[in-house]
């Protein structure tokens, strides 16, 4: 008869924190950074959750909370690329929070200055923890 035994399991968990609403100054147009326009940011992240699922601590999980204040501190830091913006938030989650094993990053400038009406345009950024 089989065992089941929790310490030989591997719990991988997504974590999702949509439409993170921030107004920046992103952009290459002077105006752009000058006046600045509102910006939609989606995260997703794949972690080990076995052991948040067992002790239900804060400190053994993904916390959404630190991942909202990343993404406000470095969508306040100007560029002209949400390439690089979004990029910066992905480094600043591996950097920080060491059970997320991948990340992808959906960032969005809402009505964007390109002579027609566009909803959005948006970049994707993944990105995987190399061991």
């Amino acid at each position: 008869m089989y065992s089941f035994n929790f310490a030989e399991t591997f719990t991988v968990g997504k974590v999702r924190i949509d439409n993170i609403r921030v107004y920046a100054h992103h952009g290459c147009l002077k105006e752009e950074t000058a006046i600045g326009s509102e910006y939609r940011v989606d995260v997703s992240v794949d972690a080990d959750l076995s052991k948040a699922s067992l002790s239900d601590a804060l400190s053994d999980t993904v916390d959404y909370v630190h991942i909202n204040h990343i993404v406000k501190q470095e969508m306040e830091i100007p560029s002209k690329l949400l390439e690089k913006v979004g990029q910066r938030i992905i480094t600043r989650i591996f950097d920080e929070i060491d059970i997320v094993n991948k990340a992808k990053i959906w960032v969005s400038k809402i009505n964007p200055p390109i002579g027609g009406d566009v909803e959005k345009v948006t970049i994707v950024i993944k990105e995987k923890r190399v061991y």
